[in-house]
């Protein structure tokens, strides 16, 4: 393989002008994303949530030591009991009344104990407030892809799984009163990182199986004691204890209910609040990364049905009884991405469900981090879901794991779809309303379901009259309602759904069944009630509407006060397969309610239009979308125009956050007695603004709808913000931007050392990373290479395959903007040396020529005197072997304090190196007389300027005996030393960038540094000892050996290859691992490299102890 190529010298200028315009598009772009970036992460963002008020009182629950002993520190970490209310009360009367249902809440990285106040307060009002009003809203099902699942698994009739399903909603909806209340339980993990350190993370994992077993311990001592004094209620003793875990104790809860010490069925539901669960938030630590891993797998495994090796059945899988619940904090959330909270290929659909944040019913909000703890909206609605989990006849959490799951999807899930084109939440209802029956009796096993009533009202609401008399008969595709006037409101389906408008919507601000009815007509006839067939009765409709949010209603003083329609709160769609033998559609109003002493409500309305889902299609192409970050996109929208409003997008809004204005233009009243131009723009917007219902926007992925009044015209406008976008990129892209970068620093390295192959000149780092920018080749080798490999082994494997175009598009990216970060920090680090060494060199010339014309007897004298522990043997051998001094201390700190300090000192060690060879280098320049080629032969002038060049630190730069620089030598010993200098950068950048990775891992351990200690992970320990190998065997450019025969892609021919082809494959093993969102995989790879270079220079020794030299190269070329 060769990657070096020899431009010609007519084509050297034009090489070098494309080579720096290369490098210098690359670095302005990642300045440009990492600034706009950073600015994105600052600016301050508006929070909606409502804040949470509570009396908290923690009791302390000690842990006795008889449980189960465990490793970690029993009194380093603590256990409380939470309860409300402002009154002191008497703990261990307190604890001898616990009847409830016990509920464990985990802190996250860094988090307290006491962050289980807001949950717990709610929890508690809500079981003595009730549950919450009911409403007549669709509610949210399984989705369509679930019920395929479920379908597919049970092999049934997918009428019997309709049927089970209904009956599995309808037997946990919600009672008059609670039968149980919770009791909030929290750890206290001493605020420490669980997030950086995986063996933190380990430790409080046991603490949580402990903490568990003294819960319910708790209850069994509180049980007995209530039945030795005869009480007549005792109540029920729990079974098992629901976890409840923020960020990274949503993760721990998930570790400790696969705990071998665990007992068995304790934990049977477990609720996270943006808790990664596909891997670490910063998945740097190999431990840490390795612990998800096998954590992860044990739960994938969990689900399976346990068999022998020749298949025979063993036991049900370990975790059925299990249920999880993940929910997001939604794009607001920078600490833990919506990515990383999914449960999909961890838990199957039947057992886990994922929410956002943004999704939840009555939420429908984006939050940061820890706002999810106290966000009221979110807070009340988990509180309610989880008191909704207590089964009535027990008094403590349903058994059935489809009934829990069926509790946090009936509370939890909007009945908003996941799609723009959604006909309903649910896609076997399409066959069970459309059946052709007669009778009851020919559903068979359904006979007792009525299928036409399912969405219709309760008959305890009652409206006055159901007469024709005031009916009104809408001519028009569209209809509106500006009042409740109590009429009915009739439109002709077959004439009015032509043309291909067989869709109809509607929008309105009325509650369902109190406010605003809809019915299916066969015929026009109140016939059509009663005394006929059940398949041409009047089908409602009303309760297939999708509650959506709605911000705060107009208020008004006195009647008619009000000055703008309230926002509409639901949504009706029926498609054509709804509409389809019914003739007449109708929407009736209820009457204004009156009340005395009180204001009307405000005003209310209703929108309804038939309409085709191909009229209000809008699409932005990825050039508009561009350029609308400098210039916005407009879109008209004159009046009449479709209600139902399509805008798709060429670009996810993932990687492009869109901004989207709208600007009433007109309201209709143009034409009317009351001229715009007599009222002013004033007068004439506050009368568009009672006219006009506000603008409802449901944004999916790559497509949004806009519910706009037909009436009014508007004004939209489309922008990207530039810092979003740039924002939103490194969060998402952060763990694949390391592992590219790790891959970069590979491939540089690779090209030095093909270099040494070739007998060519060594490049420095940003000369070979320059040359791997090259289009197409190498650049399309290094960067599209791993794409492919990757997009095979996603075929080949069972992880779903990404989409192409996008996934290639961000990986190139991705890969650009690591390009130019390693440039930036090589640039750096280049600028700090030559500074460095050039304050030594200046120092050290005018130091001597000071010694030369001042007589500076009394400093000899101080040196002599400090010179006596030189003779030292301990400090003759250190000065003789400073390899040997630096393997040992390194290898002392990696394994028994940290591996962050062993490689912190290795790198010093790499950057001693680098310094000394650029001063041999720059020392010429600063002689007052010009350089001659026997002036480096004396060795009292190199022995004045570095005292230690004879040692063996020194000589780590140095070449071999050959390379000696001579009179007839074809390259000086400056150029030596700065390839030296250019090879040591390359290391020392490497290793740099691997200890970077473990400096999270390093705050953690400081922080516990004074109450516990524990020597690191065998893992982060022996892949830093690879790195120490690698830093200590490859320090010397010519420890290469060509050993491995490559063929010939391109380029000149290749025989043999050494280094260069070991670094391209850990350049290509990092690049994988940061597609797969896990760069900590670059230490195996580093490591792998430290061994294969220990090989390296067994092998080159053993040669040189046979005197055979033929896989040397002299590296006597001219530059």
């Amino acid at each position: 393989m060769q990657l070096i190529f020899h431009p010609s010298r007519g084509e050297e200028i034009m090489g070098g002008l494309k080579t720096n315009c290369r490098v210098s598009a690359v670095v302005i772009f990642a300045v440009c994303v990492g600034v706009a970036g950073l600015l994105g992460l600052l600016t301050p963002i508006p929070n909606g949530c409502n804040m949470t008020y509570m009396y908290p009182t923690y009791i302390p629950i000690p842990l006795h030591p008889s449980n189960i002993n465990f490793s970690s520190a029993e009194g380093k970490y603590g256990l409380y009991l939470y309860h409300e209310g402002w009154k002191k009360i008497d703990y261990d009367l307190h604890l001898l009344k616990l009847s409830g249902v016990p509920v464990l809440f985990i802190p996250g990285n860094g988090g307290s104990y006491k962050q289980v106040r807001s949950l717990a307060a709610e929890s508690d009002r809500a079981f003595q407030g009730g549950p919450l009003e009911h409403t007549f809203y669709q509610e949210a099902s399984f989705t369509p892809e679930e019920v395929v699942r479920r379908y597919s698994s049970t092999k049934r009739n997918i009428l019997e799984e309709d049927w089970e399903i209904r009956n599995l909603f309808s037997s946990v909806k919600g009672t008059p009163q609670y039968s149980n209340r919770l009791d909030w339980f929290a750890v206290d993990l001493e605020g420490e990182h669980s997030a950086l350190d995986g063996r933190i993370l380990e430790e409080h994992t046991e603490y949580v199986v402990k903490a568990i077993h003294r819960i319910l311990d708790v209850y069994k001592e509180s049980f007995n004691a209530r039945s030795k004094d005869n009480r007549e209620n005792v109540g029920t003793l729990p079974r098992s204890v629901i976890l409840v875990g923020h960020s990274m104790g949503g993760f721990v809860a998930r570790a400790a209910s696969i705990h071998p010490h665990l007992r068995k069925g304790v934990v049977e539901t477990i609720l996270t609040l943006s808790s990664p669960h596909q891997s670490p938030p910063v998945a740097l630590q190999p431990s840490l990364g390795h612990f998800f891993s096998r954590v992860n797998k044990a739960w994938q495994s969990g689900y399976q049905i346990q068999r022998t090796r020749s298949g025979h059945w063993i036991s049900d899988p370990l975790l059925s009884d299990v249920v999880v619940v993940s929910i997001s904090g939604g794009i607001r959330d920078y600490q833990v991405r919506s990515k990383l909270t999914s449960l999909d290929g961890i838990v199957p659909s039947t057992h886990g469900l994922t929410i956002g944040a943004t999704g939840m019913r009555n939420v429908w909000l984006s939050m940061e981090h820890q706002s999810i703890l106290w966000c009221n909206q979110l807070v009340v609605q988990v509180s309610h879901a989880m008191l909704h989990l207590i089964d009535q006849s027990t008094g403590q959490p349903f058994s059935s794991t489809q009934k829990r799951l069926a509790v946090f999807v009936s509370n939890l899930r909007s009945g908003i779809p996941q799609s723009f084109d959604w006909m309903r939440s649910v896609q076997f209802q399409h066959y069970a309303e459309h059946l052709p029956i007669e009778k009851e009796e020919d559903l068979g096993s359904l006979g007792k379901l009525r299928i036409k009533d399912q969405f219709c009202c309760p008959k305890s609401i009652q409206w006055e009259d159901d007469s024709h008399e005031r009916d009104l008969y809408i001519e028009s595709t569209t209809v509106t309602v500006l009042a409740m006037d109590g009429r009915r409101r009739w439109m002709d389906i077959k004439r009015q759904a032509s043309d291909g408008r067989d869709h109809f919507v509607l929008v309105t601000n009325l509650v369902p069944c109190f406010g605003v009815r809809i019915h299916l007509w066969p015929e026009k006839s109140r016939l059509a009630l009663r005394d006929v067939p059940a398949v041409k009765r009047v089908m409602e409709v009303t309760s297939k509407m999708v509650h959506i949010p709605a911000g705060p209603a107009p208020r008004q003083i006195e009647p008619g006060s009000q000055t703008e329609q309230a926002p509409p709160s639901a949504v009706l769609r029926l498609g054509p397969d709804e509409l389809r033998g019914f003739r007449f559609l109708t929407i009736s109003v209820a009457p204004r309610p009156t009340v005395s002493g009180r204001p009307p409500p405000a005003a209310s309305m209703a929108v309804g239009q038939f309409f085709s889902p191909r009229e209000g299609k809008v699409k932005f192409s990825p050039q508009s979308l561009l350029l609308s970050s400098y210039k916005q996109q407009d879109v008209t929208l004159q009046e009449n125009h479709p209600l139902v409003m399509n805008f798709s997008f060429s670009i996810s809004m993932g990687i492009f956050p869109v901004a989207l204005n709208l600007k009433t233009l007109g309201c209709g009243i143009k034409d009317s007695l009351l001229a715009t131009e007599k009222t002013g723009d004033e007068e004439h917007s506050s009368l568009c603004k009672l006219r006009c219902f506000p603008p409802v926007a449901l944004v999916w992925d790559t497509e949004s709808g806009l519910y706009v009044d037909p009436h009014c015209s508007y004004k939209i406008s489309v922008s990207v913000s530039l810092t979003g976008a740039a924002s939103r990129f490194l969060l998402l892209h952060g763990s694949q931007i390391i592992g590219f970068s790790m891959a970069v620093l590979f491939f540089s390295l690779m090209q030095q050392a093909r270099a040494w192959e070739l007998d060519l000149p060594l490049p420095s780092v940003l000369s070979a990373i320059e040359s791997n920018l090259r289009l197409p080749l190498p650049f399309g080798f290094l960067a599209v290479g791993p794409l492919a490999v990757y997009m095979l082994l996603a075929l080949l494997g069972t992880e779903p395959c990404p989409p192409f175009a996008s996934f290639v598009i961000v990986s190139i990216v991705s890969y650009t903007f690591a390009n130019g970060a390693v440039v930036v920090l090589t640039l750096s680090t280049q600028l700090i040396f030559y500074l460095t060494a050039c304050i030594q060199v200046f120092f050290k010339q005018r130091w001597q020529a000071w010694e030369g014309r001042f007589h500076m007897s009394f400093i000899h004298q101080f040196i002599d005197r400090f010179s006596v522990f030189s003779s030292f043997q301990v400090v003759r051998m250190l000065r003789g072997r400073p390899t040997l001094t630096v393997a040992v201390i390194v290898t002392v700190l990696i394994a028994f304090l940290h591996p962050a300090l062993g490689l912190i000192v290795l790198i010093l060690s790499h950057a001693w190196c680098c310094h000394t060879a650029l001063c041999s280098f720059l020392a010429p320049s600063f002689r007052s007389h010009p350089h001659r080629k026997g002036d480096w032969q004396n060795s009292k002038f190199k022995a004045d300027i570095f005292p230690q060049a004879d040692s063996s630190m020194t000589a780590g730069v140095k070449l071999e005996d050959s390379h000696s620089p001579t009179p007839d030598s074809a390259i000086s010993f400056g150029e030596t030393q700065l390839e030296a200098f250019n090879y040591q950068q390359g290391i020392f950048l490497l290793h740099l960038a691997a200890t970077a990775m473990l400096i999270p891992s390093f705050v953690a351990w400081g922080q516990r540094l004074g109450m516990d200690h524990s020597i690191p992970w065998f893992l982060d320990s022996a892949l830093s000892l690879g790195i120490v190998l690698h830093g200590l065997c490859a320090c010397k450019v010519n420890c290469n050996v060509l050993l491995f025969p490559f063929p010939r892609f391109w380029g000149p021919p290749v025989e043999e290859a050494g280094l260069s082809l070991v670094y391209c494959l850990a350049g290509f093993y990092c690049y994988l691992s940061g597609l797969a969102l896990a760069p900590y995989r670059a230490f195996y790879a580093l490591a792998a490299v430290g061994l294969l270079s220990l090989c390296f220079r067994v092998i080159k020794r053993r040669y040189r102890e046979r005197g055979d030299f033929n896989l040397n190269r002299r590296h006597s070329h001219r530059h």
